[in-house]
Formats: C-alpha cells, structure tokens, sequence
C-alpha cells in the first residue's frame, strides 16, 4: 500500500491584476497631476494643457484609489492573492492625486476672483520699472478700481499699510532688507522716490508676480504700502494677500 507524500506542494500566490492596475493608475494619475507645473515651466504646456493634466490626472487617482480599495481587501492578509502593500500604495498615491486638484479648486471657489491686492486701495503703489517686463503679460498694472478694490477688503480686510516709527531711509532700508530676505528678485529699489519694485516667481509653476513697495514719510515716521499683481488669471488662490503677509511679517520682525 503506497503511503501519501506528506508534503503538500502549494501553488505559489499570485499578485492581483487589480492590484496592478490600480497602482499603474494611481502613479500615471500622480504624474500628471505632479508633472504639470515642470511641463509649464519648461514650456511643453500652455495654461490649457497644465488644466487637461491636472483633471485628468485627479480623475485618473480618484479611480485609481477606488480600484486600489478593492484590491485590498482582495489581496487582505490570508487572502488568496498578493499584492495588499501594492494596493495600499495605490491608494494613497491616487488620493494624493485627486487631493491637489481638488485642494486648488476649493482655494479657487474661497478666493475673489482678483489678482491686483495692494495695502492701499485708494491711491496703490505704481509700477514703474516693471510695465517694460511685463509687456505681453494678459494682466495690466492699472489699477481696476472699487471693482476690485470692494471685493479685496471683504475678503482681506487685514491687508493695511504699515506704520514705522523710523525715518524713511531707515524705512526704506527696511523695506529692500526684507524683500531680499524673503526672496524676491529686486528689479529697482529708487530710495528718493521710496520705491521698490520685485519679482516673485512661484515654485511649482514658476508663475511670475510683480511686487511694489512704496514709503512715504508721515508725522509718526515712515508708512508702507505693498501692491502684489500677477502677470496671468483672473483669480489668485489667494497668493498675492498670502504673499503681502507674509513680507509685513518679515518686515516687522
């Protein structure tokens, strides 16, 4: 009587196609969406083609992460297929690619659609020095007045000029000390006119911002106003208030 070998040979597991799938998805969908600033920048997309990236690489993660959840809990431990670590990633990968889109539209719905935000809404700084650069820039430096003025102090009622218990050299020191540290690209700094002008490249698109700073002397010192305007889009995401604080701050550490 023949005894049975009491080796069991197992089939080795296999990984889950859906596991595949969405994971592929997920990164092509990341790509999309993380690629398109660097396309723009270095010019293989226009602002269409960077919108067409990003849907369509936010749709492509967001299916990706649902076809990646079902994969897991085909691929859960003791299931009969590989592939659950494979459809974690997934996941996560798609989320974060439906996540920056989606992110940017609903700082776009919470934004007035402006993109000229100044200290001073009544008499703005003026460009001087940047109207040469800016030429073929689809936004103007003239200021669009109440209309855009009006929607600016509701949404950014914070965005007020500086008061500096300093003469305006002193001021006007200040100012240029802090636009540097802050990383704008000083295109002129006119200290009899109190004037500063600067440039603020964006990191992911490399969208260009123009800045002026403007000090004038007062009887308590010196007062300062900023006017941040973007060269491209009707709306900002917020950037040029986000940008205005962030050197008042500097300026006043």
């Amino acid at each position: 009587m023949a005894l049975s070998n009491p080796l069991t040979i197992m089939s080795p597991q296999k990984t889950s196609v859906i596991a595949i799938v969405g994971f592929v998805a997920a990164v092509f969908g990341l790509l999309m969406v993380s690629g398109a600033g660097p396309a723009y920048r270095l010019g293989l997309v226009d602002l269409t083609g960077v919108l067409v990236l990003m849907r369509w690489g936010a749709w492509m993660g967001l299916g990706a992460a649902a076809f990646a959840l079902v994969g897991a809990w085909i691929t859960r431990p003791g299931a009969q297929r590989r592939g659950f670590a494979l459809t974690l990633t997934g996941a996560v990968a798609g989320a974060v690619a439906f996540g920056v889109p989606f992110a940017l539209l609903q700082s776009s719905k919470a934004s007035p659609p402006i993109h000229d935000i100044t200290t001073d809404t009544e008499n703005p700084p003026r460009f001087v020095a940047m109207i040469a650069l800016r030429q073929g820039s689809p936004n103007s430096v003239e200021y669009q007045g109440e209309a855009v003025a009006g929607r600016q102090r509701m949404a950014y009622p914070d965005i007020r000029p500086v008061t500096l218990a300093e003469s305006p050299d002193a001021a006007f020191k200040r100012a240029l000390t802090a636009a540097r540290d802050i990383g704008w690209q000083i295109v002129a700094a006119v200290p009899a006119q109190g004037r500063i002008e600067a440039t603020d490249t964006t990191l992911w698109f490399g969208f260009k911002d123009d800045i002026v700073v403007r000090v004038t002397p007062t009887a308590a010192g010196s007062r300062l106003d900023v006017r941040s305007v973007s060269r491209l889009g009707e709306g900002d995401l917020g950037k040029n208030a986000a940008r205005i604080r962030a050197y008042l701050r500097r300026l006043q550490q």
